[in-house]
């Protein structure tokens, strides 16, 4: 053998050492960061308003098949528009003055905080898969009334289609017999008890509770908010890497004024998700609500170490102190799985299913 191919013994060690290096590698470094890995004792999880018990299964299924949060989060929300949930979820319900039944809905990616979002969407039954079709194809992040649903139907989704039921219409026409009683009114006049109306100059809004014929007067506007006539599903999904998604649908508040747009498609009120922290959903009265944005505001008071049941007190109180006949609640939960949830004016439930549940269970609140 020639010299100069021979190897000594400690050019023979480093090449056997770099080999064994070689096959340790893979070993050593790591394989994406942690919400890349499953964690099969905290996740799959979904946390939704409300015992819709069919549309936890269905995310919880979408989820624990390897769906990406987002896509679970569609399959759990769409399901509820299917069932029409409480009547106050899909087509069918919660019509508007005029009759009209319309659609608002949201869902945001925890992980690229990317939303999207549709409200007072007419003639389109699906709420969840138009905004997911604003978020995944547009740089917008919601669109709104027949823009709306002429860019859904445009996109492939079934339409146009009339939202209104007959349990709806009937409704309605109960609503209109009862002089169009209650609504959204305040400070108006009226010719007769369902319009038109009508602003009388020069009032005095300090002292309207002694005007004749004024609607909506010196106090809260939301006595007649309830769990069966203004509800929201408000869902969350912790896909089985960890990773978050939040959606909400709603067909809003019964006998709103047309063209209202409720808390339901407004990131950061009716929900919020951020992949280091956690999620929220919320359901209630939407126009009070939207605007102390209370999810937004439960998620970082856990992002700075606040647990859930706090996170989502403090959220709650901060409307209630402003709006103390207010009625609503949201949920929190945290990349541990913790949740909690808080209410005002009514007794809130919200459902959970966890790889250590067997099925889905109801946690109630009270105030």
């Amino acid at each position: 053998m020639d010299a100069q191919s021979m190897e000594s013994p400690t050019e023979t060690r480093i090449i056997l050492h770099l080999f064994v290096l070689l096959l340790l590698l893979p070993a050593l470094i790591p394989q994406g960061g942690a919400h890349e890995v499953e964690n099969s004792s905290l996740y799959p999880l979904v946390v939704s308003t409300w015992p819709f018990l069919e549309a936890v299964r269905a995310a919880w299924t979408a989820a624990d098949s390897r769906f990406s949060a987002v896509d679970a989060v569609v399959e759990g929300c769409a399901a509820c528009e299917e069932l029409r949930c409480d009547g106050t979820v899909g087509p069918g319900g919660s019509p508007d003055e005029n009759g009209e039944s319309t659609m608002d809905a949201l869902i945001m990616n925890g992980v690229t905080m990317e939303v999207g979002a549709v409200g007072a969407m007419r003639f389109v039954k699906d709420g969840i898969r138009a905004a997911k079709l604003v978020m995944q194809h547009t740089q917008h992040t919601m669109l709104v009334g027949d823009q709306a649903s002429a860019y859904a139907i445009s996109m492939g989704l079934p339409g146009p289609s009339n939202l209104s039921s007959p349990e709806s219409m009937d409704k309605w026409k109960k609503w209109k017999e009862n002089h169009c009683q209650p609504n959204f009114r305040k400070n108006v006049l009226h010719s007769n008890s369902c319009g038109p109306y009508h602003i009388k100059d020069s009032m005095d809004f300090g002292e309207t509770c002694s005007i004749n014929n004024l609607i909506q007067n010196c106090g809260s506007v939301t006595s007649h908010v309830g769990r069966h006539n203004h509800d929201t599903i408000s869902m969350a999904v912790f896909d089985r890497m960890g990773n978050i998604a939040v959606g909400t649908s709603t067909n809003g508040a019964s006998f709103k004024i047309p063209g209202r747009v409720g808390d339901g498609p407004i990131a950061g009120s009716s929900a919020y998700a951020d992949n280091e922290v956690g999620a929220c959903g919320a359901t209630g009265d939407g126009d009070i609500m939207m605007r102390f944005l209370p999810c937004y505001q439960v998620v970082e008071s856990m992002r700075l170490g606040m647990e859930p049941r706090l996170a989502a007190k403090d959220a709650i109180s901060r409307i209630a102190r402003k709006f103390p006949d207010f009625v609503g609640a949201v949920f929190a939960v945290n990349k541990n799985g913790s949740h909690a949830g808080a209410c005002y004016g009514w007794t809130f439930q919200y459902s959970v299913r966890s790889p250590q549940m067997k099925d889905v269970q109801v946690f109630t609140v009270v105030p």
